[in-house]
């Protein structure tokens, strides 16, 4: 029987939408702390260990377009579905692997399958609540998901340091296959229009339109400052001869800065416009990156990361609500291509810092992000403002070169 359509009215994203984004994050986020203990154990440098998180990174936002058309073509849910099946069996594979290059090929496909999550479920949200009320709704989308690395980040180094890095590996892939069995009862959207216009169609759409090339753009330049150097808050410490354990628990705070500003910009974005809030984030951005530039210490590593949860809350999630908004009639598409765009940029820049943290040259590592930070949040801000005087269409985003 078919499923019955969502009405497109919802105030936040369903229970089960939010669960399989808290275990893609989890997935995502734990291996953070454990690149020292994989280098160790497979007897590798920790540079050729990071290719574990920047090869997982680089398939998550390759695979992005595919799973974008995908998900126009035969629908949201089914491609959530088939993905977190895909993710259980590789992640299961990837706690078996006995050295580094089968590891990395096994996390390269556990990242592509992950990949399919959040970017899909972002478009779900897109495609059922309200404009005026849709940044909200992603905002809980994100708090999820901050749970989520906030316990991978705690938990993957307890786990690693005192059990074994396998198990944090196996952990998600199970809960991966729980919730692709609860996303059956999870219906479909309604279909969007100009969503029969076929994969060229779709494409052309999201292409053409510059608006959204420059949203990826921005997107990339997030990825590489934000997700490309924050993996290294656990290994900086690590360097100082800090166990993985207390490494984890010291970046546990992203992910709790993360849930609680997400909160705070829940509240917020109905009563300031996203330039204001693109520039709180990205000054959070700047400073998190900046005091441990100066100096690493566990304090310090506490407070960059709950700095830049907040940096990611404010400024991440303008950017995606911006993305689900400016090629509505192709709004799966341009969520995979504002996806790959962002964890492309992460595993260049993971993998171009990876020989300054084998060289333990953290403060040139981390100061060159709190400096890329600042042209970023600039062109952000007014790029945004600027897009938002000359767009005069009810959907934000269906305005100048749609």
């Amino acid at each position: 029987m078919k499923a019955p359509t969502p009405p497109v009215n919802l105030a936040r994203p369903p229970l089960a939408l939010s669960v399989s984004s808290f275990v893609s994050s989890f997935d995502r986020f734990a291996v953070s702390p454990m690149l020292v203990l994989i280098a160790a154990d497979l007897d590798v440098p920790l540079s050729a260990s990071v290719t574990a998180a920047s090869g997982y990174y680089l398939a998550y936002g390759l695979t992005q377009p595919l799973w974008g058309l995908l998900s126009d073509r035969f629908g949201r849910v089914r491609v959530m579905r088939w993905a977190l099946s895909g993710a259980a069996a590789a992640g299961a594979v990837s706690a078996l692997m006995p050295v580094l290059w089968a590891l990395v090929l096994a996390r390269v496909v556990t990242g592509a399958c992950f990949g399919a999550v959040i970017p899909t479920g972002l478009t779900y949200v897109g495609d059922t609540v309200a404009p005026s009320v849709r940044q909200r709704a992603l905002t809980d989308l994100m708090a999820a998901a901050a749970l989520g690395t906030a316990l991978a980040t705690g938990l993957g180094g307890v786990v690693a340091g005192f059990v074994d890095w396998r198990v944090a590996f196996t952990v998600p892939a199970v809960c991966a296959l729980v919730c692709a069995l609860a996303l059956r009862s999870l219906p479909e959207p309604p279909a969007q229009a100009g969503t029969s216009r076929g994969v060229a169609g779709h494409l052309g759409a999201v292409l053409g339109q510059r608006w959204a090339l420059l949203v990826f753009g921005l997107a990339f330049a997030e990825g590489a400052i934000m997700l490309g150097a924050m993996p290294f808050l656990a290994t900086a410490l690590q360097h100082t001869g800090l166990a993985a354990a207390v490494a984890g628990l010291a970046i546990t705070a992203y992910g709790l800065g993360l849930w609680g500003f997400s909160r705070l910009v829940k509240t917020l974005s109905g009563r300031w416009p996203a330039p204001v809030l693109m520039l709180v984030g990205g000054a959070q951005l700047c400073l998190g990156f900046a005091l441990v530039s100066v100096h690493v210490n566990v304090p310090l590593v506490a407070v960059t990361a709950l700095l830049l949860g907040g940096g990611w809350s404010f400024l991440h999630s303008s950017l995606q609500t911006w993305a689900t908004s400016v090629v509505p009639e192709a709004r799966g598409t341009a969520i995979a291509f504002f996806a790959c765009a962002l964890f492309v940029g992460s595993a260049v820049a993971s993998w171009a810092a990876g020989p300054l943290a084998e060289d333990g040259r953290y403060a040139l590592l981390f100061g060159l992000a709190a400096a890329a930070a600042v042209p970023l949040t600039a062109v952000a801000v007014l790029s945004r403002r600027r897009y938002g005087a000359l767009c005069a269409a009810p959907e934000p985003g269906a305005g100048p070169g749609s």
